[in-house]
């Protein structure tokens, strides 16, 4: 017997499905991405999960890497919406390259990010110095320098997000606003921000997700003091040339949180697609 003629829709199914030039790459990227995760579940000490992580240490720098997080997300979220504000809607000559200079922390490598902070909030930095000579105030190796390291090399992510949405937005709200006597600041505040929310929301939860997982700058610019600027990724550091086990169980934690976050932003990223979970 002859194959039964297939129809128009599933002619249709097997034209779009992937051939196999782009199926087993992809098929390779996904291994490649999961194994390692699926590596660090098998190889976690299950059963002295809890004991470890009720370790002083272990609590000390995951509390200080929260405090430090939020506080950078903080910071970012002050004098970074106004700055993607600026970058989105203001129209100057130079703004091309101000946009460029204040991605660049996301393509810098954290470690030369760390050494730049250095040069200039160090002791003998171009403003460190200053900040020590009148107010005996020194970033460095303190829990202040962390969150700058921090803001630093996650403000990006927020700017970027903020901006985009911005760009997007429909100005023709602000201009009607505008028409019916609204002040610039009551339109930013009333119209502009509800209007960006989402994308505030995704930022801001981006910026603090980087900022908890900094490490280069961080070790470069605060150090590693636990108490005082060891935070969990710098902890995980230190437990691995120690404590194989500690470091696994200190990576569950910081591999929950990315989880959470991406759990978080799953309705944004498919929002554009129509699929669901």
């Amino acid at each position: 017997m002859g194959q039964p003629r297939r129809t128009t829709k599933q002619r249709r199914v097997d034209k779009t499905g992937a051939p196999a030039i782009i199926g087993i790459p992809a098929t390779v990227a996904v291994l490649f991405l999961l194994i390692p995760l699926v590596a660090l579940i098998i190889r976690a000490p299950w059963s002295g999960l809890g004991q470890i992580l009720s370790n002083s240490d272990a609590l000390t720098a995951l509390r200080l890497s929260l405090i430090c997080a939020t506080s950078a997300t903080a910071i970012s979220l002050v004098i970074g919406v106004p700055l993607a504000w600026v970058l989105a809607r203001v129209n100057v000559p130079g703004i091309g390259l101000l946009r460029a200079l204040v991605t660049l922390p996301l393509v810098l490598p954290p470690v030369v990010g760390g050494v730049a902070l250095l040069m200039a909030f160090g002791r003998n930095g171009i403003v460190g110095r200053y900040l020590g000579d009148w107010f005996d105030f020194f970033l460095p190796f303190t829990t202040p320098g962390v969150i700058v390291a921090e803001a630093f090399v996650a403000m990006p992510f927020l700017i970027v997000t903020v901006e985009g949405a911005l760009r997007s937005a429909d100005r023709g709200l602000d201009e009607a606003a505008a028409t019916l006597g609204a002040s610039r600041t009551t339109i930013f505040r009333r119209v502009t921000l509800p209007l960006i929310g989402p994308s505030l929301v995704a930022g801001s939860v981006l910026c603090w997700a980087r900022a908890l997982g900094e490490f280069g700058a961080t070790i470069t610019f605060a150090g590693n003091f636990p108490g005082t600027t060891q935070t969990m990724p710098l902890a995980v550091y230190n437990a691995l040339q120690t404590d194989p086990d500690a470091a696994i169980a200190l990576s569950l934690v910081l591999l929950l949180v990315a989880v959470v976050v991406l759990a978080s932003m799953r309705q944004r990223w498919l929002r554009g697609s129509g699929a669901t979970i």
